[in-house]
């Protein structure tokens, strides 16, 4: 069985560079140290995707479907101390987890 990590980011909040980095290691590390597939994904190739979505409303969709489908998930929000406002939802982190039942969820976004 192949284990992978998803994260999906809003397109809509035009992040630097340097703040997409920072918002996506935060959603990975945090939907990581969720999963109980954890140990046995560090332990392989940890493969992860980087995807995009248009914006909050397609972002929380996708949250939502992840907890239906009971996959580790996390909503990440800024502290507001650069770029956006304090509590903005910039992405979502999914897994590790097999990779088919994250790709029910995300396996028609594009890679950001």
């Amino acid at each position: 069985m192949m284990l992978k990590q998803v994260i999906v980011v809003r397109k809509d909040l035009k992040l630097s560079k340097g703040k997409l980095a920072a918002q996506v290691a935060h959603a990975s590390v945090e939907a990581a140290e969720r999963s109980k597939w954890k140990k046995k994904w560090l332990d392989g190739l940890q493969k992860k995707s980087v995807l995009k979505c248009k914006d909050l409303d397609e972002l929380l969709n996708l949250y939502e479907s992840a907890k239906e489908q009971r996959l580790s998930v996390s909503l990440i929000r800024d502290a507001g101390r650069t770029e956006i406002p304090p509590g903005t939802i910039t992405c979502v982190g999914m897994g590790p987890a097999p990779e088919g039942e994250i790709d029910k969820i995300t396996g028609k976004l594009k890679l950001l």
